[in-house]
């Protein structure tokens, strides 16, 4: 797909997000096996050739905005958090990360802000929330919200050495 194209797609939809390969993924990292992940180039909208290998860990963070719109992620994962974040500190953060670190204008974002990324999230992000576990307002007391995820970790990797 030429550059032109690749900059109008949609890549805030569920569709644009490989999950064949990341279920994948997650099922072997889950029975102990390393995979490959694909490193993706923001600014030219491809992946690298090169890849990242991903060793198994007693625990795996799985992290992304549209996770919990795939019925078959969500199957697998042991625990899931949702960050609740307000709109214009969204918006805030996209245009300082398209600016500074993929090179965007800030008309491009605002457009693509307008066109894909905020209807995509009340269409699919908004909704996916209902499926967390428990859900982390911004602005919350965030120590207490770390302190309460390690504490989660802490006792499934307690769980699993018992019973390992």
């Amino acid at each position: 797909m030429p550059l032109d194209e690749r900059h109008q797609a949609n890549f805030d939809h569920p569709d644009a997000i490989d999950s064949d390969l990341l279920v994948n993924h997650i099922k072997r990292l889950k029975a102990g096996d390393a995979v490959e992940m694909p490193i993706y180039d923001m600014i030219s909208h491809t992946r690298d050739d090169d890849t990242e290998l991903i060793e198994p860990k007693p625990v795996v963070i799985i992290e992304g905005i549209l996770i919990f719109a795939e019925p078959r992620v969500l199957d697998l994962l042991d625990f899931r958090v949702f960050v609740d974040t307000p709109d214009d500190i969204r918006l805030m953060r996209r245009l300082r990360r398209d600016i500074n670190e993929r090179g965007r204008t800030f008309e491009r974002t605002l457009d693509q802000y307008e066109r894909t990324i905020r209807p995509m999230h009340f269409e699919f992000v908004e909704p996916s929330k209902r499926n967390a576990d428990i859900i982390i307002p911004e602005g919350a007391q965030t120590g207490i919200s770390v302190e309460f995820l390690c504490s989660m970790v802490r006792e499934k990797l307690n769980a699993e050495h018992v019973l390992g």
